[in-house]
């Protein structure tokens, strides 16, 4: 879900291409619809009641910020295809690119906390400094918001000064982002500063959500174990729980491996910016993210009700 990867200069006139980015900018659509309707159903109720589980809080900053990314990344696409020729470092883009950096990292952290809390709250390991977490991490939970928007807006500011400097450069020595010299100069700042803070900004909280995902599908696989033997099969209620909660974990997963795959090749330049594959690959991201809200909506018992409630409204009935 990477808007940053973008290198103007060129223009998409491939068919197929036109074809894949209209059929990302749908599915972008769906993932902004999905999570409004997460912040809307489980933001009312946490202002209305004042009172709401710390896992959803969290899903709903996490839906906010998922829903203002995809936001920014359609109006960079938008804007990118208007103006193909554009400076890549000109005062409008610069100010995407600040969105963009600042709410990549926040869904980052957002997700990695999601996943430890889950980790916490569900698993049944019983280590003394697993069941201490147990008990006092619910009550950390402003202090963790906080930190993640901290530490979003300390990597955006980082970012922002590398990016800030090339376009310092270039109008210094009246360069041009397409010709050699202007290429080099990106290339060698990317490389040797974006990249690597890049890396150290998207690796810390991927390594934090991977162990809290390895732990809690371990502590339900054995779970689910003892509960075969002691059942009469997959069709007990139990089980079923077992399963779909197995289940959502394993999508929240699979979104979160794609997501960070997609920007570390687009920080690697594996795929070329606006080429074909490129737009393959992202149609599966974005994929992933439409779909992921929809699970989200069947798997919360809050958000299922909100949408049952909903759908009765609609026919008419009490």
């Amino acid at each position: 879900m990477n808007g940053d990867h973008m290198v103007l200069g060129s223009s998409v006139t491939d068919k197929k291409a036109i074809i894949l980015v209209t059929i990302l900018l749908l599915l972008r659509l769906v993932a902004i619809a999905g999570n409004g309707f997460i912040i809307a159903a489980l933001g009312v109720e946490w202002v209305l009641r004042r009172m709401l589980l710390p896992c959803d809080k969290l899903l709903v900053s996490l839906g906010a910020s998922r829903f203002c990314l995809q936001s920014v990344v359609m109006g960079k696409t938008i804007y990118v295809f208007l103006h193909p020729m554009a400076f890549p470092y000109n005062p409008v883009l610069q100010f995407l690119a600040f969105q963009w950096d600042f709410l990549n990292a926040a869904t980052l952290w957002f997700s990695t906390w999601l996943s430890v809390f889950y980790c916490v709250k569900i698993a049944t390991f019983t280590h003394p400094v697993f069941l201490w977490l147990k008990h006092k991490l619910s009550g950390w939970l402003p202090w963790i918001l906080f930190s993640s928007v901290g530490l979003s807006s300390f990597t955006t500011i980082l970012f922002f000064i590398g990016n800030h400097r090339m376009y310092q450069n270039y109008l210094r020595n009246h360069l041009q982002p397409w010709n050699i010299t202007g290429n080099s100069i990106r290339s060698y700042c990317e490389k040797f500063y974006l990249f690597p803070l890049k890396m150290i900004t998207w690796t810390m909280p991927t390594a934090v959500f991977f162990i809290c995902m390895i732990l809690l599908i371990t502590s339900l696989g054995r779970h689910m174990k003892k509960a075969l033997l002691t059942t009469s099969g997959f069709r007990e209620p139990s089980m079923q729980a077992h399963i779909k909660a197995l289940l959502a974990l394993l999508s929240f997963a699979m979104l979160f491996i794609s997501y960070f795959l997609s920007l570390v090749f687009s920080a690697a330049g594996i795929f070329p910016p606006l080429d074909f594959k490129f737009w393959v690959w992202e149609s599966v991201i974005y994929l992933c993210a439409a779909v992921h809200p929809i699970i989200l909506l069947f798997s919360n018992c809050r958000l299922r009700a909100v949408l049952k409630s909903c759908r009765s409204s609609k026919c008419g009935t009490p």
